[in-house]
């Protein structure tokens, strides 16, 4: 890979295709991580230290982010998913004379991994697969803003003076300190807010008044308004920690997220197993194969894998 690119994507300043270019080579062999680590010289991987004198002398840094991939590691027999632990720090400077600007990031995780980072007021976002997430290298006085497009797990400092708001498509989520999770995929019309702990304001975008939540309750979309109501499987939310769980899940719901979660195509032939509903909860490196011989156990079906094309047939 030409170092240039490399360096490129580390700066935030590559472009879409060139990002897709990069993730697949990473994917590709454990060799290019490596290689990929030596460049950017990781030390420590767990938090991002604020550090305003370094802010003082110009340059910054993001955070630090631990982005766990799902590959795929056919071998013997059975095929497996193993889960490549991948770190690395993307690093922003900025310089201008006279005074201090604060960069913007936008961190794209792709299908079949997530990411958590901590941003400059120590608040903490788990993202899921195929989720976008802008946010500023350092939040100035006002509003901290964020932007999120997917799926994000917020836990908020608490700052009464400086609001949080996390702008998710036609809504924005305003919040002071809390915990909660964020639903909103672009590619599907569903969007939902989950409060596990103090309180959120859900306001149309561009609007003054919103609808407020408790902890326990859940809002989301339902025939174009919102509806709130409780909170009915609060194990869903282990995703963040590398956990799948579904609880009298539909077959055709469980499918589109197992394909967001492995980064893969599944297509059903038999129009029967749609109809089936679905419980169980997975470690995400165990793999797709121990789901599905698993869920084999209380649902008639067949599958089969095609590893060139990465494509999954359930029959």
């Amino acid at each position: 890979m030409d170092k240039k690119l490399l360096l490129r994507y580390i700066s935030g300043e590559a472009t879409e295709k060139e990002k897709e270019e990069i993730t697949e080579w990473l994917d590709a062999d454990v060799e290019n991580m490596q290689e990929f680590l030596a460049l950017r010289k990781l030390n420590d991987i767990t938090i991002w230290q604020y550090d305003p004198q370094s802010q003082q002398n110009h340059q910054k840094d993001s955070p630090r982010m631990l982005w766990q991939s799902s590959k795929k590691i056919m071998t013997e027999v059975l095929k497996v998913a193993a889960v490549l632990v991948l770190a690395f720090i993307l690093f922003r400077y900025f310089d201008k004379a006279g005074s201090e600007h604060a960069s913007t990031q936008t961190l794209y995780v792709p299908a079949g991994q997530r990411a958590l980072l901590t941003l400059s007021d120590s608040s903490k976002v788990w993202l899921n697969a195929n989720t976008t997430f802008t946010f500023p290298n350092t939040f100035s006085s006002g509003t901290r803003e964020v932007t999120l497009e997917g799926e994000g797990y917020f836990d908020i400092a608490h700052n009464a003076s400086q609001p949080f708001v996390v702008k998710a498509g036609k809504y924005d989520v305003k919040v002071l300190g809390t915990e909660f999770n964020v639903l909103a995929y672009t590619e599907n019309p569903e969007f939902e807010v989950s409060l596990l702990s103090g309180s959120v304001e859900v306001i149309r975008a561009g609007g003054k008044n919103g609808r407020l939540i408790t902890p326990g309750q859940r809002i989301f979309m339902e025939k174009n308004s919102l509806r709130i109501a409780p909170i009915e499987h609060a194990s869903y939310f282990m995703w963040k920690e590398g956990l799948i769980s579904f609880d009298d899940e539909a077959f055709p719901e469980m499918v589109r997220k197992l394909e967001r979660y492995f980064d893969l195509k599944i297509i059903v032939k038999n129009d029967k197993i749609l109809q089936y509903r679905c419980t169980g909860k997975f470690r995400t490196k165990d793999g797709i194969e121990h789901i599905l011989k698993v869920l084999q156990l209380s649902n008639r079906f067949d599958y089969s894998i095609d590893d060139k094309i990465n494509v999954i047939t359930i029959e």
